[in-house]
């Protein structure tokens, strides 16, 4: 079973670490797996900080990743900016701001909105000017769409909360860049059939079933934003419900798949 491994997809936040804080014996595990020598790709929603910013934090921290490994929907979303030529109001924190930098004309009007985890932005008057956008007719694109994410003192509202209330309000629907979509793990994966990659995550219905819907198997671990029964939520459950990313690599290295 283990050589129709192919690729690991590993979530960050909550499945290795959160905040600054390393889940105990990530780095440990991860470094076990990389002697596997099965491809890695990291799949992150987090908006809060730019490419080269997450990655020296993961390197500060102690882990061993590659920066080319890293794939985020922050990269989907400024692909997607230049193929459609859009000129957008960014709702992201300003440690991502680097990934756009260049892509910004303030002279011209704005005719897209994109929004990612932008706690700083998500206030009545920025999230009117976007609402006024929306209906002069710019579309409305969601880096993501989490519900919550877990912080250093629990668990916080997500972008989603924001983005379907502009979406009732204006009348419209968000097109989503990131984990779930099929296009996210599709684009992750490359040339690596579905069913030979393992996607290993603490969010059940972005990174596992949005994973297992395209035929990934999907490995639930119970920590960061995971809550008792989560497990329960998705159809098919998950693969493997895992206590943390230690266990989950024991399942893949024992072949307990």
């Amino acid at each position: 079973m283990a050589k129709q491994v192919k690729m690991v997809l590993i979530d960050l936040s909550g499945t290795l670490h959160i905040d600054n804080s390393v889940i105990p014996g990530a780095v440990e595990a991860l470094n076990r797996l990389r002697s596997a020598n099965i491809p890695l790709k990291f799949v992150t929603n987090t908006t809060k900080e730019s490419g080269n910013f997450l990655y020296n934090r993961l390197a500060k921290l102690g882990f061993n990743i590659k920066r080319e490994e890293i794939f985020s929907s922050l990269a989907a979303a400024r692909k997607l900016i230049i193929s459609r030529k859009l000129n957008p109001m960014l709702f992201i924190d300003p440690a991502a701001n680097e990934d756009f930098e260049d892509l910004i004309k303030n002279d011209d009007k704005k005719n897209a909105v994109v929004i990612g985890l932008a706690p700083a932005k998500f206030n009545y008057e920025e999230l009117t000017k976007a609402f006024r956008l929306l209906l002069d007719g710019a579309s409305l694109i969601a880096i993501h769409k989490a519900r919550y994410y877990k912080r250093s003192d629990g668990l916080a509202l997500g972008p989603g909360a924001f983005i379907a209330g502009l979406e009732y309000s204006a009348n419209v629907n968000a097109e989503i860049v990131g984990k779930p979509t099929a296009e996210f793990f599709k684009a992750a994966l490359g040339d690596v059939p579905p069913e030979e990659a393992i996607m290993i995550g603490d969010d059940v219905k972005d990174d596992v079933a949005g994973a297992q819907a395209i035929g990934i198997k999907g490995f639930l671990v119970q920590t960061g934003k995971y809550r008792d029964g989560d497990e329960n939520t998705i159809i098919p459950p998950p693969t493997k419900v895992c206590s943390s990313f230690i266990q989950a690599v024991e399942f893949i290295l024992e072949k307990e798949i």
